[in-house]
């Protein structure tokens, strides 16, 4: 196992897709829930850990080796909102050819041809940290990571807000990031043995109505 190649799969530049996506972070600017570092601070805790945590625990037992199309079949139960769907499925399309090109693998190539039109981002981190060499707590700590990275970054660009204040809340929300890829992966190893119904189902309604609001507007900055 190499650690590069966990920073090499966090960085923000990796051509994974992510950089054109807010994490409905524009739809709760647009709706006046995001106005500074504080209201961020709480989107992302809230988005954390239940978004995050699910993400989180998908991706741990996709590296644990859970059948991808189970837990796409889990991913598309836990995710309500079509525009959702959509958004991951296009993110999962775009780190697989990221990760081919990378960490070339039978698993990634199966996946491919398993999902032609993408499978759910979290299912192919999983599977991505698996040819990487990494483990499953490597692949939970980068979804969580991710569900307050990306939206931090937005909010930059949303707003204006001052780097170094996106920063303070994602270095402030860092301990609670540990927490939930542990229970990420306390909850993977039990789909091992319990299956995909072992695995967290924690909802974000906010999240999802904005994303279907989001994807009906004219002009955004974001495409989620």
């Amino acid at each position: 196992m190499t650690r590069a190649a966990l920073l090499v799969l966090a960085d923000g530049r990796f051509p994974a897709g992510g950089h054109a996506h807010s994490g409905g972070a524009e739809a709760a600017v647009r709706a006046g829930r995001i106005t500074g570092a504080a209201d961020l601070e709480d989107f992302c805790r809230g988005r954390l850990h239940t978004t995050g945590l699910v993400a989180a625990a998908l991706a741990a037992a996709a590296a644990l080796g859970v059948d991808p199309v189970a837990l796409d079949e889990a991913a598309d139960a836990r995710t309500p909102s079509p525009a959702l769907r959509g958004t991951a499925r296009k993110l999962g399309r775009q780190l697989l050819r990221a990760a081919r090109a990378a960490w070339p693998d039978a698993g990634l190539d199966a996946l491919a041809r398993t999902f032609p039109r993408g499978a759910h981002q979290p299912v192919v981190l999983g599977v991505t940290a698996r040819a990487a060499g990494l483990d499953p707590r490597d692949a939970a700590y980068c979804a969580a990571y991710e569900s307050v990275s990306g939206p931090a970054t937005a909010v930059v660009r949303l707003l204006s807000l001052d780097p170094f204040d996106a920063t303070g809340v994602l270095a402030r929300t860092a301990d609670e990031v540990d927490l939930v890829a542990d229970r990420a992966v306390r909850a993977a190893r039990a789909a091992l043995t319990g299956g995909v119904d072992a695995l967290p189902a924690a909802s974000a309604p906010l999240l999802e109505i904005g994303a279907e609001v989001h994807t009906a507007l004219p002009t955004r900055l974001f495409a989620s």
